[in-house]
């Protein structure tokens, strides 16, 4: 009998958390889902995009991955191993005042996440464009991996992210 792995069943529950934020609730609006098996290294990865529903200048982007040793480790009931998923936010900002928006923009991430996270932003402007807008992308990386023991914390977690948003559409 087919059992799925946790990718599969944190997936399903993400897409269900996801989609009754946007369906049912109508907090969010999703703008993009993705859903990948990359067979050169024998990955998966599942990502989903949104918006506020009413701030839709900032984006939201959920990303869960597994890895060969995660999926091979389940399947083979390797003994020892920490079995689990990888989990990434990242938000997509436009920003104008490097510096100073970056700065708040860390500081109130650090606040919202606490001490569960790896920040990284990266700046990028187009080249010859005009406009005095950079492009903030805002990656948090979680350094624990999660399983589905961490399934009931889904919608505190969603609940972050959409504060998260909320704090990074005043900045």
């Amino acid at each position: 009998m087919y059992d799925p792995t946790i990718f599969e069943n944190l997936k399903v529950a993400f897409e269900n958390h996801v989609y009754d934020l946007d369906n049912i609730d109508h907090q969010i609006h999703i703008t993009n889902r993705t859903d990948r098996m990359d067979f050169s290294v024998l990955a998966r990865e599942f990502a989903i995009q949104f918006t506020l529903v009413a701030k839709q200048e900032v984006i939201a982007e959920i990303i869960l991955k597994a890895s060969l040793e995660d999926l091979a480790g389940e399947i083979l009931e390797t003994p020892g191993k920490q079995l689990g998923c990888s989990l990434l936010l990242r938000f997509y900002k436009q920003v104008q005042h490097i510096e100073l928006q970056c700065s708040k923009i860390e500081q109130a991430l650090n606040e919202i996440w606490e001490d569960e996270i790896e920040l990284t932003q990266t700046v990028s402007h187009i080249y010859k464009k005009e406009a005095p807008d950079y492009l903030d992308t805002i990656e948090v990386d979680f350094i624990h991996k999660i399983n589905e023991e961490n399934m009931s914390e889904i919608a505190d977690f969603l609940d972050h992210v959409l504060e998260t948003l909320e704090a990074l559409h005043g900045i």
